[in-house]
């Protein structure tokens, strides 16, 4: 079996994949930020590039021209501009050192920066894989197929992938995860660590949600080390987990921002689905209190004239028709027909003289109202 040169991983730059985030997460990728950054440098360092390129060039021209001219002087025999030539030579020999010393400065810069995504997919990358390591088919899954296969996963294995994360040293995670758990070391096991984290940060458990974070920021670097180098993750279980206790510096540094940005989009997701949670409730709550007529009972109340709030808050029905009458008909009518339809004021069913729909007595065979009779109002309730 052949070995995985590790040697070869101390400057990976690791960042991750846009499109690789859980379908029922509507946040960036985790890494999306570093991924821009990493681009962007990479274009400055080819623009640095391509402008010392274009000096060199300029300047071997320039150099060329001369020495041909100093050339063409010195077998001509005269020396009326020899003098004046050689001196012209010597700046620019001077210059062109001094853009081979510049040319040099980028190509150790680029030499230098740290492997990434596109570097080390380009030619002249050499790699070992492990043998005999099953392929991982969630590519060639449609999204149903890795719905159904997540559920599955997660029913076999979350106590296991609970345990991992409540684990919080480096190499009690390793010798976990190594030691019979080398199947944890998937996606799925990711996934369900981020709903985990945002269903801890959503009970308010803060703290907890802050430490099962820290492992699944692990288990993301872990497979992203395996996705830049081609391989299976459960070939960098022990890499990653010895390099990042070794690494330097910045490698840590950039391994705790990406675990405290990872927790500000949780904090944020949390608090979105809190919102969304209540909205629902809401709106639950506000259906069933609508009325007969569909309407809401507490929006119509608060539509109506100071006066009728005042009738229907202190139950007052013969304050309630005073006013009533005090108003245009059509006036009076609109709103107490809203009032009906929203469950407000409830006219008796069982009168013949009363208008169903606003509780306002029908018209006699002569055109005139009929008496009104206070008997018609049966209910007034009264809004919280």
């Amino acid at each position: 079996m052949s070995v995985i040169n590790y040697s070869k991983w101390n400057h990976i730059e690791v960042s991750d994949d846009e499109d690789d985030t859980h379908p029922n997460i509507d946040t960036p990728s985790l890494f999306k930020w570093r991924h821009e950054a990493r681009i962007q440098r990479e274009a400055e360092l080819a623009e640095k590039q391509k402008k010392v390129d274009e000096e060199k060039a300029k300047i071997d021209s320039k150099l060329k021209e001369v020495k041909q001219r100093v050339k063409k002087e010195e077998e001509s025999g005269a020396s009326v501009n020899l003098s004046e030539l050689k001196s012209s030579l010597t700046d620019v020999e001077k210059k062109a050192k001094e853009v081979e010393k510049k040319k040099a400065e980028v190509e150790k810069e680029a030499k230098s920066r740290p492997w990434n995504v596109d570097t080390l997919s380009s030619d002249g990358f050499s790699k070992t894989l492990i043998n005999d390591t099953p392929s991982f088919k969630s590519n060639q899954m449609t999204d149903e197929e890795k719905e159904d296969y997540m559920k599955k996963f997660v029913k076999k294995n979350e106590a296991d992938i609970k345990k991992y994360g409540m684990l919080k040293k480096f190499d009690d995670s390793m010798k976990f995860v190594m030691d019979g758990m080398t199947h944890l070391a998937c996606e799925e096991t990711a996934n369900y660590l981020v709903i985990w984290c945002i269903n801890l940060e959503m009970e308010e458990k803060h703290d907890l949600m802050e430490h099962v974070a820290h492992q699944c920021i692990c288990m993301q670097y872990l497979l992203e080390l395996a996705k830049q180098l081609d391989t299976d993750p459960r070939a960098c279980i022990k890499s990653f987990f010895s390099k990042i206790q070794i690494a330097d510096d910045e490698y840590k540094k950039a391994f705790y921002d990406e675990l405290k940005a990872f927790k500000d989009r949780i904090r944020k997701r949390a608090a979105e689905k809190v919102a969304e949670a209540m909205a629902e409730v809401e709106e639950e709550e506000r259906v069933a209190r609508l009325g007969p007529g569909g309407l809401d009972p507490a929006e119509v109340f608060e539509s109506l004239p100071k006066e009728m709030q005042d009738c229907f808050e202190k139950q007052d029905i013969p304050m309630l028709q005073q006013f009533i009458k005090s108003l245009p008909e059509e006036e009076a009518r609109l709103h107490m027909k809203r009032c009906v339809e929203s469950g407000l004021w409830c006219p008796a069913q069982d009168d013949p003289n009363t208008d169903a729909s606003d509780g306002f007595t029908k018209m006699g065979a002569d055109g005139v109202e009929e008496e009104e009779d206070e008997e018609i109002y049966q209910e007034v309730e009264k809004v919280d």
